[in-house]
Order: structure tokens, then C-alpha cells, then sequence
């Protein structure tokens, strides 16, 4: 029987321990917006950014088979087990095992990509450039590929810290990645050009080891120069990564298919796409990844002491946290886009450039709230030590993704014909603003196919669980459903009475007011109405972070 003063400080404990990740999310992604406005300023929707964003695909790629999050979900149940048992010398053995073949598997396809760059940017990830395009391409890709290497063991390192519930040192990691990029953004881009970014890249990689390395050293890591071929605790590792790492290559294999797609839609889609996912990416890193990251070890926890009911709860709740913060969020996005495109372009853009990035923004925010909820959900199964079902779903929502992609990259071909030109005509109180490109189509496919993921897995966890507490979700769901639509009068009034009173286009200062304000507006305005609708989760979660109350099972549950 569940004790409730234990499950009400697990709870409390959670909340805290999100809050901590989200924030050290949020400082990384406020620095990463600094790259942003930078990054806009020198190369705008270019060529040489268009090189960057693909030369950066297949390193992205070759990190995410081998040693992304695959290795995480596999590794962390089986080290955790050795620590639980008090089984160091087994534990930091697996550890070294997993270290050395992981990096050894990393070094020899990087190898082999540095060797086969040119013909993979000329046949695979950038066929529509042209040559000069396709040479810068393939000498980015080489840079970036040094930083596969470093993420080979930091990935692992962040694993063996969060093991050990500590989750501080995993959670800066990043901002010393986006700390180096900042610096090869201000001071290596004027000597190396977009290169500089490349290697601003390698040293932030260095740094997110780096700032891991004192937490290794306060829980006495040990390393041994050996592969282990012959662990079986290896091998066990290495099956249940494998459907993992199929699915996260899915993943990313659309965006290298959207890529390749956007690359013959002329210069500076592929930066659009890039564009609309990178500001897509703020929210739902801070507020489905945070999440996922911190309710992970929970769920395995539950998992192993087969405990059905505490599983459910703990997945509903989180599911029910990431619905309040990523439908209103999602709504922002789309009705604040235009103005905080321009806020971080400062000009860069010119008219039809930014209307073609706020397109691809609003319909990847469209899926912000089922990119957030896979992060919880898709972790429900690994937790059960199942990473085959995650795996089918994957390759049902890529296949719709992948035919989306090419059925809906017309989506907005025609400035005259496209819906969303004519939806943009007939309704300018909404500032859509008409555009001439297509690669919207290209986000809308992507928001289609993780839809259809998450909506599987939710079905099968639903049969598997008995219930996923379904009718306090839903009830929920609509609830921040309402009160998010209800952001948009907010939104529109401030943006008319902006213009009204003469006050667009007068400089940053005014373009950061406007942004603030429009936020501010429809926040007041949602928690007037979550209020009206009596959405006491929210209070639920302020008391549970401030420990003003010992919450029960029942309080968050229900």
C-alpha cells in the first residue's frame, strides 16, 4: 500500500527537481537566443546557413545512433541496479565498458563520414546546392564531427551523474555547449566565418564534458582502458538500445528528408525550417524535456517495484503539468510569433523572409504540445524496459511525416490558391502574413507524424496500465484548452491598439515592450480564466515546489 507522506515528499522532491532542470534549460536557451539575434544579424536567411544546418545533420545523426539519448534510457536502469545493490566495482566496470565501445563505435563512423562527406552533401543531405555550397558544406561537417567524439563520453557522463540523482552538473552541461557556440558566434565569426560557429561548437562540446568532471570525481568514477567485448552486461545495454537508436534515427532521418526537400525550394528554406524549429524547440525543451528528464528515474523506480498504480499517477500528473504549460505556449507562439521573429532579426530579414519563417514557426508550434508530451510518454514504456513499442510508433508517425512532406511542401506553393494564403487574406486580424514559399508544409508533415505517435502510444498505455487516469487528462486538457483560446482576444487587442497608437517599428526597446506585453496580457488572461474554471493543478504545483503543503497522492491526482 502506497504510504502518502512518502509519495507527497516524491512529489514535492519532482517538482523541485524539474523546476531546477527547467531553469537551467531556460538560461541555456536564453543564451542560445542570444546566438540567435547574432547569428540573424550576420548571415539572415543565407546560403551559408543553410550549409551550417545541414552540415550539422549528419553529426547530429551519427551522435544520436551511437550515444544520444538511446544509451541513456538503457544504460541508467542497468548502472542504477549495480549502485542499488552497492555494486561498485561492477557499476564503474559497466561504466568503462559502455565508455570505451561507445567511443570506439563513434570514432570509426566518424571516420568513415570525414572520408564520405563530400558524396553524403552532394547525394544525401544537400542536393540543391550548388557546388560552392556543397564544398562549405562538407568542410563544416568535418569540424562538427569533432564534436561526436567529445559527446560520445559526456552523454555518458550526464548518465552516470543522473544515476546518481544529481541532476546540477547534467543540467549546466548544456549552457557550457551554448557558451561555447556564444563564443565562436561573437569572436571566431569574423576570422573563420560561418566556420567560426563550427568551432565555437567543438569547445562548447569540451565544456559540456568539462563542468561534468568534478561531479565524476565527488562519486569516485573509475575507468579502465578496456572494451569489455566480452560483458554481457554490455551486450544487455547495447539490445536494449537498439530499437531506441532505430527510432531516434527515424527521427532524424525526416529532418535530413525535410532538409533534402527544402534544399530545392531555393536559398534560405532550409534556414526557415531551421529558424522554425530552433524557436519551436525554447518552450518545449523547458517544458517537455524538463519533465521527461526528471520523471524518468520515477517511473523506472515504479516500474521495477511493479507498481501500477503509482506509475499511472506519476505519468498522468506530469502529462496533465506539460498540457497546462504547452497548449497556452503554443497559442503564444503562434499569435506572438511575427513580433518576436522580429525582435531576434533586428532587420536581417527582409519582408517575405520573415513571413516565410513565422509560417514554418506557426505550424511546428502546432505540434509543441505533442513534442512535449512524447518526452513523458515515450518514457513510460522505456521505464518498462519496452523501447520496441516506442519503436513502431516512431515508424508510424515517420511514415506520415515522410508522405506529408512531399504532399504538403505545396501546401503554400501558390500565393493565390494556398489556404494559407487565403485564410491570411480573408482574415488580417489574425497577421498572417502571405508568403510565396512552401516549406511550412515541410512543419505542418512534422507535427502530423509525432501527433500520430503520441496518440498510439497514449492508446496502448491506456490497455497496458488499465487506464491512464483518462477523464482527469482530459477534463484538464480542456479546461487549459478554453482558457488558452481565450489568450487570443488578449493578443489581438494589444497588437491593434500597438499599431493604433503608432508605436510598431520604432526600435528594439519598443519590439521587447510589445513582446513583454503581449505575454503578459495573455498570461493574465489565461489565469483569470483557469481560475474561473477552478484548474487547482496549478496551485497544487506552486505549493508542492514551496512545500507550503504536504500534498497526497489524492490532491495531485485528482
Amino acid at each position: 500500500m502506497a504510504n502518502p507522506s512518502v509519495d507527497a515528499d516524491r512529489n514535492s522532491k519532482l517538482a523541485r527537481s524539474t523546476l531546477v532542470v527547467m531553469i537551467a534549460f531556460g538560461i541555456a536557451k536564453a543564451i542560445s537566443l542570444v546566438q540567435t539575434v547574432v547569428i540573424a544579424q550576420v548571415f539572415g536567411l543565407s546560403q551559408e546557413w543553410d550549409a551550417f544546418v545541414v552540415a550539422n545533420s549528419i553529426p547530429e545523426l551519427i551522435f544520436t545512433l551511437i550515444a544520444g539519448g538511446a544509451l541513456a534510457h538503457a544504460f541508467i536502469p542497468i548502472f542504477s541496479g549495480f549502485l542499488a545493490r552497492s555494486d561498485l566495482e561492477g557499476a564503474w566496470r559497466t561504466a568503462t565498458h559502455v565508455i570505451n565501445t561507445i567511443f570506439l563505435a563513434t570514432l570509426t563512423v566518424s571516420i568513415i563520414a570525414f572520408i564520405a562527406a563530400p558524396w553524403l552533401v552532394a547525394n544525401v543531405a544537400a542536393p540543391g546546392f550548388d557546388v560552392a555550397s556543397q564544398a562549405q558544406t562538407v568542410e563544416l561537417m568535418r569540424i562538427l564531427l569533432l564534436t561526436t567524439l567529445i559527446f560520445s563520453v559526456s552523454g555518458i557522463s550526464m548518465g552516470i551523474l543522473q544515476s546518481h540523482n544529481h541532476f546540477l552538473l547534467p543540467a549546466l552541461a548544456p549552457i557550457m555547449f551554448d557558451v561555447g557556440i556564444l563564443i565562436g558566434v561573437i569572436f571566431l565569426i569574423g576570422p573563420f566565418g560561418v566556420n567560426g560557429i563550427a568551432l565555437g561548437a567543438v569547445l562548447g562540446a569540451a565544456m559540456h564534458f568539462g563542468i561534468q568532471v568534478p561531479g565524476l570525481i565527488r562519486f569516485r568514477a573509475r575507468w579502465w582502458p578496456k572494451a569489455g567485448f566480452r560483458d554481457p552486461t554490455l551486450w544487455r545495454i547495447i539490445r536494449l538500445m537498439l530499437p531506441r537508436i532505430a527510432g531516434l534515427g527515424v527521427f532524424s532521418i525526416n529532418f535530413i528528408v525535410m532538409n533534402n526537400i527544402a534544399s530545392r525550394m531555393g536559398a534560405g528554406s532550409v534556414s526557415a525550417l531551421n529558424w522554425g524549429w530552433r524557436l519551436m524547440q525554447i518552450p518545449q525543451t523547458l517544458i517537455g524535456t524538463a519533465m521527461g528528464t526528471v520523471i524518468f528515474p520515477t517511473l523506472a523506480a515504479l516500474s521495477e517495484l511493479d507498481d501500477r498504480d503509482g506509475k499511472r499517477d506519476a505519468m498522468s500528473g506530469a502529462l496533465r503539468f506539460i498540457m497546462i504549460a504547452s497548449i497556452p505556449s503554443a497559442i503564444g507562439l503562434i499569435f506572438v510569433g511575427q513580433p518576436l521573429i522580429k525582435l531576434l532579426e533586428r532587420g536581417a530579414f527582409d519582408a517575405s523572409a520573415s513571413a516565410l519563417v513565422y509560417s514554418t514557426l506557426q505550424f511546428f508550434a502546432l505540434g509543441l504540445v505533442v513534442h512535449s508530451a512524447l518526452e513523458v510518454v515515450a518514457r513510460s514504456f522505456y521505464a518498462d524496459k519496452d523501447t520496441l513499442t516506442p519503436l513502431w510508433a516512431a515508424l508510424g508517425g515517420a511514415t506520415i511525416n515522410l508522405i506529408g512532406s512531399f504532399v504538403l511542401s505545396d501546401f503554400q506553393a501558390a500565393e493565390s490558391a494556398g489556404f494559407y494564403n487565403l485564410i491570411a487574406a480573408q482574415y488580417p486580424f489574425l497577421s498572417l502574413q502571405p508568403v510565396t514559399g512552401n516549406v511550412g508544409g515541410l512543419a505542418l508533415a512534422n507535427s502530423l507524424g509525432v501527433a500520430f505517435e503520441v496518440t498510439s502510444l497514449l492508446w496502448i498505455l491506456r490497455r497496458r496500465w488499465q487506464g491512464i487516469n483518462e477523464d482527469m487528462l482530459t477534463r484538464t486538457t480542456l479546461k487549459t484548452l478554453a482558457a488558452s483560446l481565450a489568450m487570443i482576444p488578449a493578443f489581438l487587442i494589444v497588437n491593434m491598439a500597438w499599431d493604433r497608437l503608432g508605436l510598431a517599428n520604432r526600435g528594439i526597446i519598443f519590439d521587447v515592450a510589445l513582446v513583454t506585453l503581449e505575454a503578459a496580457a495573455g498570461l493574465a488572461v489565461f489565469l483569470i480564466v483557469a481560475i474561473l474554471l477552478k484548474m487547482h493543478e496549478l496551485r497544487t504545483m506552486v505549493d508542492l515546489i514551496l512545500r507550503r503543503q504536504k500534498a497526497t497522492p489524492e490532491v495531485i491526482a485528482s
